[in-house]
């Protein structure tokens, strides 16, 4: 068995005391853009068209196309704290072309499909560009593509494998150290067209404003409580605290927090991701790494790491450790993980070690809701008067707007080629209750780790969760 070369290099815990010293523990994307006039909540009655339950990038894009398609139709958003406070203000960035969590993904669990799916995942894709040049959303928006990275000989050659039977650009150790110039990469792929870096909380912000530009109606601090239907029927009423809307169509996108569908609650579980930003690089940093393409990377590993450039040349660092708490509590408390963070800052000097003294300014995490196939799922209920999608695990950003035509179709009853496809037809299996989720979960995490350690050869517990579509993926 072997070790990864993240346990084989090691810095010295001074670099690392140094480097998070001073690091303030807040998503840098919601610090970066600062507080901003919060909506009121809602109160008293109301009556609406549609509602949608969530303003986070599902919610939003939801409400601004159904005002795009129909200008008269009166759509509020209920959001339980502030617009993009959650995943959709704390995430990486990447809008990747993929709807299904990336395409060995896909294939494993959609492949009569799959390439089906990947032409609409790159429309996909191409709308959103759009959208952010024709609404003029302010959010940082590149299209630069992006690069997997070997870092174990076995990953090397099956990125090279998977290159040639995709047609992608296949680059050797020198091509992918031209790149970005680390002395662990081996090998790497270059997606030229699947990638777009975005500003995250900026995207919430702007699509918002968007929203509110068109005539949505953004209630905050307007938690939804419960759902129910009408009395007299045809309706559906919403609660929150303080007000209710009797609405004809109502639009779920809660994503990690609990469903007010109970019937969903064990289709979900939330996993915390964490995240590290240095300071902006000076010339002569970003000299000794090169990066020019600026594209966004990842490692090929099951417990991976992703990392980008941001606008002012910052590297954003995360991934690695994807945990699970026991009961499925989404709680604050959660977030501040020093083992965590010193472990991600020691992955980092080991892949720059040329960036020894640099300073990381901000730490945080988030909770992501991840299904058992690690991508979307989508339904109705109240006889199609509600509609939800959830479960985008950690590609979501991009396929959130796939999710919101998704939800509008079904909402309006009709059947397009989006709601015929079986990935949205389709349910996944859901987690157990605890305590059998923690156990499974663990366990599952360990024998990654194994696997990781040991040229990605994956045990009877692995094989046999992928045979029944119960994998787990970091």
């Amino acid at each position: 068995m072997t070790s990864t070369v993240f346990e084989r290099e090691v810095p010295a815990a001074s670099v690392i005391d140094a480097a998070l010293a001073g690091s303030k523990p807040v998503p840098f994307w919601l610090d970066d853009v600062g507080p901003t006039d919060v909506g009121q909540p809602l109160g008293g009655e109301h009556t609406a068209d549609l509602v949608v339950v969530g303003a986070g990038y599902c919610g939003l894009w939801t409400a601004l196309l159904a005002k795009q398609e129909d200008p008269g139709r009166r759509v509020l958003v209920l959001e339980s704290h502030t617009v993009g406070w959650a995943a959709s203000g704390r995430n990486g960035g990447f809008v990747e072309a993929s709807l299904t969590h990336g395409q060995e993904n896909g294939e494993n669990r959609f492949p009569e499909e799959i390439d089906r799916l990947n032409e609409l995942g790159r429309q996909n894709l191409d709308e959103i560009e759009k959208a952010v040049r024709d609404l003029g959303l302010d959010c940082d928006f590149e299209r630069t593509g992006s690069i997997d990275v070997a870092i174990e000989p076995y990953q090397a050659a099956e990125l090279q494998a998977s290159a040639a039977a995709a047609g992608q650009v296949f680059l050797d150790r020198e091509a992918v150290r031209a790149e970005l110039n680390s002395p662990t990469y081996l090998a790497g792929v270059w997606h030229k067209e699947e990638t777009a870096l975005v500003h995250p909380a900026k995207l919430a912000r702007e699509l918002a404003r968007a929203c509110r530009d068109l005539g949505v109606e953004i209630f905050e601090h307007s938690a939804a409580t419960s759902l129910v239907p009408a009395a007299g029927g045809g309706d559906v009423v919403v609660h929150t605290d303080k007000g209710r809307v009797r609405a004809g169509r109502v639009a779920l996108a809660t994503n990690v927090f609990p469903s007010l569908l109970k019937r969903n609650r064990l289709f979900t579980v939330p996993v915390y991701d964490y995240v590290l930003m240095t300071e902006p690089l000076s010339g002569e940093q970003l000299a000794s790494i090169g990066w020019h393409n600026r594209q966004g990377l990842s490692d090929v590993a099951n417990q991976f790491h992703y990392y980008r450039l941001s606008a002012d040349n910052r590297i954003l660092w995360g991934g690695y450790d994807a945990l699970y708490h026991f009961g499925r509590e989404v709680k604050s408390e959660y977030e501040d993980r020093p083992e965590t963070f010193r472990k991600l800052a020691s992955h980092f000097f080991t892949t720059f070690p040329q960036l020894e003294g640099v300073k990381f300014t901000h730490r945080w995490a988030g909770a992501i809701d991840t299904s058992t196939r690690f991508c979307a799922f989508f339904g109705t209920a109240h006889g199609g008067r509600v509609s939800y999608a959830a479960g985008f695990t950690g590609l979501g950003v991009a396929a959130t707007h796939f999710a919101a035509k998704v939800m509008l179709d079904h909402l309006a009853g009709r059947d397009t080629e989006r709601t015929r496809l079986k990935m949205v037809r389709s349910k996944p299996l859901p987690f157990p209750p605890e305590p059998f989720a923690s156990v499974g979960i663990q366990a599952t995490r360990w024998a990654l780790n194994r696997a990781d350690h040991n040229d990605g050869k994956r045990n009877l517990l692995l094989k046999t969760l992928d045979a029944v579509g119960l994998g787990f993926d970091s």
